[in-house]
């Protein structure tokens, strides 16, 4: 039996919540955005990074990149969509 290859990234959509996504290049972000998180090859943190829906244009999550623990990247990710729901500015930790 084949191991299956391991998942490096997440990307999906969310509603941003009162106050937003903070990003370093258009400070707060609000709306339907769509949220990418990216396993770096150190393999120990990611990358996020976010746009409106529909966009061409991606910013970075401030606090991004950012410590992930070993093989929690999927969680990590739930987390942040979760936190980017409830809104305040959310920043990667």
């Amino acid at each position: 039996m084949k191991t299956p290859p391991s998942v490096t990234s997440y990307v999906d959509r969310v509603t941003a919540g009162p106050g937003g996504a903070m990003t370093d290049e258009a400070g707060i972000i609000t709306g339907d955005l769509t949220v990418a998180t990216i396993l770096r090859s150190d393999g120990h943190s990611v990358r996020v990074a976010v746009q409106h829906s529909g966009s061409d244009t991606w910013y970075t999550l401030t606090g991004s990149p950012a410590p992930v623990p070993a093989r929690q990247l999927a969680a990590y990710h739930r987390d942040l969509l979760g936190r980017i729901r409830r809104g305040g500015g959310t920043r990667a930790s």
